[in-house]
Formats: structure tokens, C-alpha cells, sequence
């Protein structure tokens, strides 16, 4: 037989009244027992609303203010209002007994550890979540300088086991067996961290591709190749986990060796084993070593110091103006594609400070079809804050014909227009009366047949003409580039200030 709650007072079919407490629901079932009390006594009907009141006044301490945020009543105070009177009147042959059910659903709230501070599991989801392009683009270069100094694999792996081999037993073990247990596991957990520690050290002091600047992140993939950098991260890991998994395989079978020689013979396995595993797989570590000293052989370029770029097709004379412009050195030849990488002169004028970058040439094709010394030059334009210096040679002995030359000088002053701008002929003393024109130009598809044939005449409006042989227009050359950096320093600190307002 069950009983039904009404206000919060348990009323029986038969007329018997219990106390009953608001927030906790019981189930009242009978038994038939002996009759243990008198049949005209009965529990004193207590109303709800008191028993909620009386329940607002108890003060909880210790667990109990848990169960009062979760508005559950204590235990003591549950007990103390469910509990049945001595003078309970039940039927005859009936014994009471309870189930409880909390009716209020516990609220509970989830933290993560970050960084040392506890942040909710939600707040961290929706950054865990956010877009990757929502992380702020790192403001320095300069990590290709901070690269630690690799080893190679055959220095690392001699030098490891000359270390343990110089390990002894631990001092007090007098059993032999004992002894060469002791001693070979030493040696070979040496061993093993020898090797690995390095390895580890590799890896978490080369930087992670995501977080660097993208003039960097560009150097990376179109100076080792798209993926190769990640690929011999990846083998020097791999190799690291192999060499702790057998250091730790053969250290734990010697130091369960039964037998002095037993010891000895898994000791002698270990190390060979640890030997044959380093140099099968340690070119990984000398691909590595390469990487360092190309990456650490890039130009460093401060982004806060005013730069003139000298882009153009190949061999139009830029390596020659930057000798001429800066203290850089690049190489001079007469064949295209002589500047094979980025190359970083200085100036210094009226106790200012500025760079100079030589770029690879370009050539009249599609970005898909160029080649990664091409790219090279669009990286820096894109990713570096610096002015322009586009070299044109009208004269042909750059072996491009000035047809081919004006389309790429449109594409680029159409694609970098916002950077500033300075064009400067070059060769004008091998420049002739009439303009030169290659039997190779096609003009079927030239809607630009009068802009041509002005740029084949004189260039570019507003274009210096210049002659490193003769020394022509060299001055004036200077004075422009000079204020060209200036005003290019004054745009990086107004942009400064924006970002600092922003």
C-alpha cells in the first residue's frame, strides 16, 4: 500500500498522517507486522510551508553549504525532519519504510588547468575553437638566428657511448650478478638519454612553422621545398621514440638477468642494438643540420628599419645598384638569374639607418608557373614593408625584349601599387636612337600598342636613367632613394601608431 502527498503532508488510506519535507519525495509502504503501539495515538500534522521556513533558518557549514547551493536539505536536517515519532499510531500488521528521490536536478559546473589557473571547460572550448586566422600575426623576424647548433649524428652517437660506457655499479653491491645487472642497466639508460636528449632538444627549440612571420614561413617553403621541413621534424622524432623504446626494452631485460654473463650478453645486445638503430636512422639528424645552416644563412631583416627592394627582370642591372646604393655585395654576371636568394645591403646616410634587398629576377608568366626564386621576390614584396626600386633595361642586353618587360611592370604595379614607388632605367648609355624591337614579340593580343611603344622610348614616366659604366644619373639616383626611405620610415611609424591606438 502506498501513501499520497498533499502540501506537503503524507496522508494514508486509512487516516494516518506523517511529516513529510518539500524538496524530498518519499514512498511510503506498509508491511504487515505486529501491532507495536496503541491505535489512538497519531502524528502531529506538521504544515509545509513551517518546515520550509524552519529549513530557511538551519545554518549549514562545511559539506552542507554544497547542499544548500544545490537547495538539498543536510543530512542531519533530512533525518531530522523525516524521522518518524514515537507516537506514530500505524495500522495494525504495517511497517513503514522510506525511498528517497531528489526531485532537484544538480547543477554542476566543469574547469580546465591553464597555464595554472582554472578557466571554465567552455570558455576554453570556444578558444580551442576559434579560427586559425584569428591568432595574431607575430610583429618580429629574426627566429632563423635563434636555431640551436645541431650535431652531427656520428658526433652525437660516439660521444653518448663514451659517456656510458664510463658509468660503474653502484658502490656496496656485492654479488657479482647483482653488480652486472646494476652496471648494465646504468649504462644502457645512460645511453639511451644521451641520444634522446638532444634529439629532444631539436625539436622543441626549431619553431613551429605556424607560429612564425609569414616572410619566414615563405623563406621555409620556397628555400627547402614545400613539406620538407616538417618531413625531418618529423624523422628526428620518430627516431628519438625509437631510441627511448629500445634503451628502455634492453635496460629493463639486463637489470632481469639471472647471471653475471646473462647481464653482460644483454648489456653487449643493447648497446649494439642502440649503435645499428642511431646510424640507420640518424641522417635525419644531418638533414637537420643542413636545414640550421640555411635557414641561419638567411638575411635578417628588421621590420622596423625603412627597406628599398630593387625588383625587375633578370639581369637588368639590380645587383649592380645595390653595390653601387648599399654596402652589399651580391654577385655581378652577365647571365640571368644571378642572385639566387634574397641578399641584404645597408645605408647609412645623415646617421640614418636602411636596408636594401636584391631579389631574384622576374619573368612574363603566371604565379603557377613560376619558379621559386620568382616567388621568392613576390614573398618579399607581400610580407616586408618596403619600398620599390624597379629596374628596367630598354636597351635588350638583358635578353628581354622591353615588350615583355612593360606587361610585368604592369602586373607588379597593379598587384603592389600601395607600396612606394621609384623606376629607374638602367644602360642608358647603350641606349640608341630608335627603340629596340625583338622579332619574338607577339602583338596579336597588344591593346596597349601606344603604352608600349612610349615605354620602348623612354620607360616609365617620372623614370631616372642611369649607367653604372658611365656614372650617369648616379647622384640623382642617390637623393631619390634617400628620400624615398625616408618617407617610407615616416609610413611604418604612422602605421606603428594606428596598431597602438587600434
Amino acid at each position: 500500500m502506498q501513501g499520497v502527498i498533499r502540501s506537503g503532508i503524507l496522508r494514508c488510506p486509512n487516516g494516518v498522517f506523517m511529516e513529510q519535507t518539500p524538496l524530498v519525495h518519499q514512498t511510503i509502504s506498509f508491511k504487515p507486522v505486529p501491532r507495536p503501539y496503541p491505535s489512538n495515538r497519531c502524528l502531529p500534522c506538521v504544515c509545509g510551508r513551517a518546515l520550509a521556513r524552519k529549513r530557511e533558518r538551519v545554518k549549514m557549514s562545511g559539506t552542507s553549504s554544497l547542499l544548500q547551493s544545490w537547495q538539498i536539505p543536510s543530512t542531519k536536517l533530512l533525518f531530522r525532519i523525516s524521522k518518524i515519532s514515537k507516537g506514530l499510531i500505524l495500522p495494525s500488521g504495517r511497517e513503514p519504510y522510506t525511498s528517497l528521490c531528489f526531485s532537484k536536478t544538480i547543477q554542476t559546473a566543469a574547469y580546465k588547468i591553464v597555464k595554472g589557473s582554472y578557466l571554465p571547460a567552455a570558455q576554453v572550448m570556444q578558444q580551442d575553437k576559434a579560427p586559425a586566422n584569428a591568432q595574431t600575426e607575430p610583429k618580429t623576424v629574426g627566429a632563423f638566428q635563434k636555431l640551436p647548433m645541431v650535431m652531427p649524428s656520428v658526433d652525437i652517437l660516439y660521444s653518448a657511448i663514451r659517456k656510458a660506457k664510463r658509468l660503474s655499479p653502484t658502490r656496496g653491491i656485492t654479488n657479482a650478478a647483482k653488480r652486472e645487472r646494476n652496471r648494465g642497466a646504468k649504462q644502457l639508460d645512460a645511453l639511451m638519454k644521451e641520444l634522446a636528449v638532444p634529439l629532444r632538444d631539436y625539436l622543441e627549440n626549431f619553431p613551429n612553422k605556424r607560429y612564425l612571420h609569414a616572410y619566414e614561413r615563405s623563406l621555409i617553403e620556397l628555400t627547402l621545398g614545400d613539406g620538407n621541413y616538417e618531413k625531418v621534424l618529423a624523422k628526428v622524432n620518430a627516431l628519438k621514440k625509437k631510441v627511448v623504446s629500445v634503451g628502455k626494452e634492453y635496460a629493463s631485460l639486463c637489470a632481469k638477468s639471472l647471471s653475471k654473463r646473462e647481464a653482460e650478453e644483454r648489456l653487449a645486445e643493447g648497446m649494439n642494438k642502440l649503435e645499428e638503430v642511431f646510424k640507420l636512422e640518424g641522417k635525419a639528424v644531418d638533414e637537420l643540420l643542413d636545414i640550421a645552416k640555411t635557414l641561419r644563412a638567411m638575411p635578417v631583416v628588421d621590420l622596423e628599419t625603412p627597406t628599398l627592394c630593387l625588383v625587375g627582370a633578370p639581369n637588368v642591372g639590380k645587383s649592380s645598384l645595390v653595390r653601387i646604393l648599399s654596402t652589399g655585395k651580391p654577385e655581378v654576371c652577365n647571365y640571368p638569374f644571378t642572385t639566387r636568394g634574397i641578399l641584404m645591403g645597408h645605408i647609412v646616410l645623415n646617421y640614418q639607418h636602411f636596408q636594401v634587398t636584391d631579389t631574384p629576377g622576374l619573368l612574363k608568366r603566371h604565379d603557377e608557373d613560376r619558379n621559386n626564386l620568382e616567388k621568392l621576390t613576390l614573398a618579399v614584396l607581400s610580407h616586408l614593408p618596403a619600398a620599390i626600386l624597379y629596374v628596367h633595361d630598354l636597351s635588350g642586353e638583358c635578353g628581354m625584349s622591353p615588350f615583355d618587360q612593360f606587361f610585368i611592370y604592369r602586373e607588379m604595379r597593379e598587384r603592389f601599387g600601395e607600396h612606394l614607388w621609384l623606376d629607374v632605367v638602367s644602360k642608358c648609355d647603350l641606349l640608341g636612337d630608335s627603340p629596340v624591337v625583338f622579332s619574338t614579340e607577339d602583338h596579336s593580343s597588344d591593346h596597349h600598342h601606344l603604352e608600349v611603344e612610349r615605354y620602348r622610348r623612354v620607360g616609365p614616366d617620372g623614370a631616372i636613367r642611369v649607367s653604372v659604366m658611365s656614372n650617369s644619373g648616379l647622384t640623382e639616383l642617390k637623393s631619390q632613394v634617400h628620400d624615398l626611405l625616408v618617407s617610407q620610415g615616416g609610413k611604418i611609424r604612422s602605421q606603428g601608431n594606428n596598431q597602438e591606438q587600434g
